[in-house]
């Protein structure tokens, strides 16, 4: 295990595309052990691609391509103005609530972050937000992407840690509306000592607020209905994946009749390309997935952090910051395709739902993606907005110690993350 941490971390450093890094990383172990064959590592991509439930990300990519070509977003952005476009920062919030309802509509928070810069970024500038506060805004608000379902994520950490992934999308809804919370009041809390004005004098109507929350409806009722298919057992995890793309081409075609059969087909090689490019992650992975078993990685691992203590939450929070440290170097997915494995049956063990500690993993890894050095969410949105990294870093500090005192404060009550997988289980 030594070596292939070696190699890996080396091939990474040295600027090797993160699949490659792992996948030859991972043979390594096979080529240079003496009682296993080499053989075995080609045997364990095979048995990875054999997985039912993970025909689930494909799906889910595909759909939210899907849906971002069939006049969702403009109707969400209109909703989310008409609900909160009047509070202080009214144009920061807006994007805030957008991530929210993006959330369950593209599952990827680096493509609702590029989104929103692209769409949002220039006007908020226009209106006199800083480059920086604009940045940090749309990159830390993607987090809430992370939880709120159909996170891809959350499907691969299921996948991964054999966790129910209904459970994970009904655990992830509070958590996530919770994060909205948090980032809302820094807002406000900025906004009013910078007098970044609110966008409307006084809150809209509450016909207006209907009007916009109806044009929206089909996007609002998307989760929903995953949801309920999924906890309803009219569908499993991967099944309901598939409807997701039937539901996003109806709705362009049939609903907003905004779908054409260009822009059908620049979905689907957008998909491919975002499919290729993670599915060659996970099946590379399968290698170190079974070279952390066989080392028993969990059980070395779990020796280690029992022996610094015996509680439940204290060694949960030890590795979140493990899993934070680590999420500063390496892309979010990487870690959850390698390190659930370990630390599921740890927290498991110690009496700890996976389902809660799920949520907290997703939650702390895709931080890294908001944060330097190589946060992918930070780089795109710095990218488009021409944003000076360290401009964007200084004014996200404030968004990351909110996050970070609700994944604190979840640790700790466990009730709140779990009332809807119990309500509805």
């Amino acid at each position: 295990m030594t070596l292939l941490a070696i190699i890996f971390f080396a091939l990474m450093f040295a600027g090797l595309p993160i699949a490659f890094a792992i996948g030859i990383a991972g043979f390594s172990f096979f080529v240079f052990s003496s009682s296993i064959p080499a053989s075995i590592g080609v045997q364990q991509i095979a048995t990875t691609s054999q997985s039912f439930p993970l025909l689930a990300v494909p799906f889910f990519v595909l759909a939210g391509h899907m849906m971002n070509r069939t006049g969702i977003t403009p109707r969400l952005i209109t909703c989310s103005n008409a609900l909160v476009s009047w509070m202080a920062g009214g144009l920061a919030q807006v994007c805030i609530v957008l991530s929210t309802l993006m959330g369950g509509v593209s599952g990827s928070a680096v493509a609702d972050a590029a989104m929103e810069a692209r769409i949002l970024g220039p006007e908020m500038m226009a209106k006199g937000y800083s480059r920086g506060f604009t940045g940090a805004v749309i990159a830390v608000g993607s987090l809430i992407t992370a939880t709120i379902p159909p996170s891809l994520g959350l499907i691969l950490y299921g996948f991964v840690g054999n966790v129910s992934i209904g459970r994970l999308f009904l655990a992830g809804i509070i958590p996530g509306f919770l994060m909205m919370a948090a980032m809302m009041l820094t807002v406000w809390l900025v906004a009013r000592k910078r007098g970044y004005r609110a966008e409307s004098a006084q809150p809209p109507s509450f016909r207006v607020v209907m009007r916009a929350v109806y044009d929206a409806k089909w996007a609002l009722l998307f989760p929903i209905i995953l949801l309920v298919a999924i906890r309803g057992g009219i569908f499993t995890a991967s099944e309901v994946g598939a409807f997701a793309v039937i539901y996003a081409v109806f709705v362009g075609v049939v609903l907003h009749r905004e779908l054409t059969f260009e822009g059908f087909r620049a979905a689907l090689a957008e998909a491919v390309e975002d499919i290729g490019v993670i599915m060659l992650i996970i099946l590379l992975s399968g290698m170190v997935g079974y070279a952390v078993i066989f080392e028993q990685a969990p059980q070395t691992v779990a020796a280690a952090l029992l022996g610094l203590s015996s509680e439940p939450v204290v060694v949960v929070l030890l590795i979140l910051f493990f899993l934070f440290i680590a999420g500063l170097f390496i892309e979010s997915t990487v870690l959850v395709l390698m390190l659930a494995p370990i630390f599921v049956p740890i927290v498991t063990r110690l009496g700890v739902d996976p389902v809660h500690f799920g949520i907290l993993m997703m939650s702390v890894v895709t931080l890294g993606g908001m944060t330097p050095p190589v946060g992918v969410a930070m780089y795109a949105v710095c990218g488009i907005l021409r944003c000076p990294v360290e401009e964007y870093f200084r004014e996200s500090l404030p968004f990351l110690l909110a996050i970070i005192l609700v994944i604190v404060g979840l640790a700790f009550l466990p009730g709140v993350v779990l009332f809807l997988p119990n309500l509805f289980g």
